[in-house]
C-alpha cells in the first residue's frame, strides 16, 4: 500500500468516485475499499492503482507518459521548438496536457465589417483534448514501453498511440460510437476524474468541434501495433 499516495486516494479520488452518503457510511478499512474500487487485489495495487495513484508511476509502469514535442517545421528532422515529457499520476498527466494545449493552440483575429471581430484558433482544444485522453484511455500499457506521442508540426498534429483496436472495435466501427475497454479501470478512474463524460463519443466529439471550427476532418490509421491520428489546421 505505500505505494500508492493514500492521502491523494482518500482526499480526491473516493469523494468523486463514491457516493457520499456511502462514503459516510461506509466503516470499512481503507485497504478493503481500495479492493472494492479494484486498486488492490490479494493485498496488492493493481496496474491500474498504480497508474492513478502510484507515488512512482514510471517505476512501475515505465511508459505510462505522453511525450510531446513542437517541431518548427513539417517533419522529424526540424528543428525542435519545445518538448516535455508529461509524467505523474494519471490526473497530473492530463491536466499539465491540458495547460500544454491551452499554450500551443494559436488565434487568427480579423474585423468583420465595422466593429464585429472574428476569431478562430488554428485547432480545437476541446478536439485535441478528447483525442489525446482517447489515446491514454485505449493504449496498451503491457509489452511495450512506448509513451502517447504528441507530435506538433508546422502544418498538422500527430497523436500516436501504442496498441491496435482492441475487442469489438473494429475499422468499420471506429469512432461511431462502439466501445470496448483494453483498460476498463482506467477507463473508470478518468471517468471519476472527470476526463471521461460521456463513454465512447471522444472521437464523435472531437469530430465535431473540429467540423465547428472550419478543420479538416481526423485521418486515423489504424495499424496492428498502433493508433494514430493526424489533425489539420482550419483554413
Amino acid at each position: 500500500m505505500e505505494d500508492l499516495d493514500l492521502d491523494y486516494v482518500k482526499t480526491q479520488y473516493l469523494p468523486r468516485a463514491v457516493a457520499p452518503e456511502i462514503l459516510e457510511a461506509n466503516r470499512r478499512p481503507l485497504e478493503q475499499q481500495l479492493h472494492s474500487l479494484r486498486l488492490m487485489r490479494n493485498g496488492r495495487p493493481t496496474w491500474g492503482g498504480l497508474l492513478g495513484f502510484g507515488r512512482e508511476v514510471q517505476d512501475w509502469l515505465p511508459g505510462a507518459y505522453i511525450q510531446f514535442v513542437r517541431f518548427e517545421g513539417a517533419d522529424v528532422t526540424s528543428a525542435i521548438r519545445d518538448q516535455k515529457t508529461l509524467t505523474g499520476r494519471l490526473e497530473d498527466v492530463l491536466r499539465l496536457l491540458d495547460e500544454l494545449l491551452e499554450l500551443n493552440v494559436s488565434i487568427r483575429t480579423w474585423v468583420s465589417g465595422v466593429v464585429r471581430e472574428q476569431r478562430q484558433v488554428d485547432y480545437p482544444v476541446d478536439a485535441l483534448r478528447q483525442l489525446v485522453r482517447n489515446a491514454v484511455m485505449h493504449r496498451n500499457y503491457e509489452g511495450t514501453h512506448a509513451p502517447v506521442r504528441v507530435h506538433w508540426f508546422s502544418d498538422r498534429v500527430s497523436v500516436w498511440s501504442p496498441g491496435g483496436l482492441y475487442g469489438q472495435v473494429n475499422k468499420e466501427n471506429f469512432g461511431t460510437g462502439v466501445t470496448d475497454y483494453r483498460n476498463p479501470l482506467v477507463a473508470e478512474v478518468m471517468h471519476h476524474l472527470g476526463f471521461a463524460q460521456r463513454f465512447g463519443m471522444g472521437i464523435p466529439l472531437a469530430r465535431k468541434r473540429l467540423a465547428e471550427n472550419g478543420n479538416p476532418p481526423p485521418d486515423f490509421e489504424l495499424a496492428p501495433t498502433h493508433v494514430s491520428v493526424t489533425v489539420y489546421p482550419a483554413a
